[in-house]
């Protein structure tokens, strides 16, 4: 069994900052990757950062400079944080963890609202 365990979600206004948390935890040999996707109502879910276990990360162009990825030394919770956080940022946020040669698994997600 594998859990991933997000916070940090909530509404917040235009300009503003969050931080998204994700832990995972469970039978995982080794993680690959972990990383964040959005997913819009009327959209499809979308990339918006993630980074490997080579410590690579890569952002969606919509984010860059005004997200960063991290997660702490022992690799198994990533953070997303969030400034200068626009309207269209608005959307339920998962987290994705790869692990034990190219599994996945998905968080349940957490709900980002920005208000103008």
């Amino acid at each position: 069994q594998v859990q991933l365990v997000e916070s940090g979600g909530g509404l917040v206004q235009a300009g503003g900052s969050l931080r998204l948390s994700c832990a995972a935890s469970g039978s995982i040999a080794s993680i690959e990757a972990m990383g964040w996707y959005r997913q819009a109502p009327g959209s499809q879910r979308e990339l918006v950062a993630i980074i490997t276990s080579d410590s690579s990360t890569n952002y969606a162009d919509s984010v860059k400079g005004r997200f960063t990825i991290s997660r702490d030394s022992a690799k198994t919770t990533v953070y997303l944080r969030m400034n200068s956080l626009k309207p269209e940022d608005t959307a339920v946020y998962y987290c994705k963890l790869v692990y034990d040669y190219g599994r996945d698994y998905w968080g349940k997600g957490t709900l980002v609202t920005v208000s103008s």
